[in-house]
């Protein structure tokens, strides 16, 4: 008998493309795409449920389509529309997680959950390690916005696989999405004219290609060789590159601006509607992030098809160049260091 998979946050761009994907799957019969508002753009042979996770009635949803695997995707740092805030980006986060998760324990036939996670919740402070890995004790990170929402998050996850032992809860922590159509607000940001950064800091980035995104989620979803079994993983492209790097490849030109003014300047920006800033936004491009994914490198037989350099050239291949011609402004900076490495 085939599965059905129910995907939370359908009308999003990535939760849309997975709905198309994981029909794709021989051993998927039936796919559901559940959201608020109606997605822009076909999702194939999927059904779409205009639903809201935060209600109560989405028990009824889960049980008139018996659902046997629940993808949530609605998980998000930025509001799926104009008009959000923060309170209600919020309120859909974490709310809408533990009305789902309180909905999934109701369902006789669910077997497996796979939520959305971020690499955020390890934070980017000075103090914490330099890599970080899933062993750490999760910990909601000072400051709140999105990283306190994903560790709330994961601690309704880990009560739900508590209470429910027979249902496979999967967690993936995603590094920052990017590639040709990827809506992320790192994407957001690299698209701006000119890009804003903290004065004295070359933050480092790890990203994970949209492609790849889809595959892993795929593998959590489904049975059988090449699946991801329960438990928490890092979802991030091998490699790492800096800011300075990562500006120059796009051939984007920078703006420092002094650590005080950055959460000023953010909001001031924000509020005016450019999507890739926010206080929190220029708060995490100070130290950056970096992720071990040795559980998810096991349990895939190796790692993602595209490194984090490759994931950024396909990005920039799309919303490049810039106002700075990328090649040659390489070169020259590249010849610099050079110089200065070996004077």
């Amino acid at each position: 008998m085939g599965r059905t998979v129910l995907v939370t946050g359908a009308a999003r761009q990535l939760s849309g493309r997975f709905v198309r994907h994981v029909q794709q799957d021989p051993d998927v019969t039936r796919v559901i795409g559940v959201d608020t508002r109606p997605p822009a753009y076909p999702l194939g042979g999927a059904e779409f449920v205009r639903a809201d996770i935060r209600q109560p009635s989405i028990v009824t949803v889960l049980a008139q389509h018996a659902v046997d695997t629940v993808v949530h995707l609605d998980v998000h740092g930025t509001p799926a529309s104009a008009g959000g805030g923060r309170a209600a980006v919020k309120e859909l986060n974490v709310l809408g997680t533990l009305q789902l998760l309180g909905a999934c324990q109701k369902v006789p036939g669910l077997r497996r959950v796979v939520i959305k996670s971020s690499t955020q919740i390890y934070g980017t402070a000075a103090r914490e390690p330099a890599v970080a890995d899933e062993a750490a004790p999760p910990k909601a990170p000072a400051g709140g916005g999105f990283a306190q929402d994903v560790a709330e998050i994961e601690g309704y996850a880990r009560g739900f696989a508590r209470r429910c032992p027979d249902v496979r809860v999967t967690v993936l922590r995603f590094a920052h999405v990017l590639g040709p159509a990827a809506d992320s607000r790192l994407a957001a940001y690299f698209k701006l004219p000119v890009l804003p950064t903290v004065l004295g800091y070359d933050p480092r980035l790890q990203v994970v290609h949209e492609d790849d995104v889809l595959d892993v989620l795929s593998r959590a979803a489904r049975d059988g060789q090449g699946a991801l079994g329960a438990g928490t993983f890092n979802v991030a492209g091998e490699g790492v590159l800096m800011l300075s790097q990562a500006a120059r490849r796009i051939g984007r030109p920078t703006l420092p601006v002094i650590r005080p003014l950055a959460p000023l300047l953010g909001s001031a920006l924000g509020a005016l509607g450019l999507s890739g800033l926010s206080a929190e936004q220029l708060g995490s491009l100070v130290h950056g992030r970096v992720v071990r994914t040795d559980r998810l490198r096991a349990a895939m037989g190796g790692p993602l098809r595209y490194t984090t350099a490759e994931t950024f050239a396909d990005f920039a291949a799309v919303h490049g160049p810039g106002l700075l011609p990328p090649e040659a402004v390489a070169r020259a900076v590249d010849r610099i260091e050079e110089v200065l490495r070996h004077g």
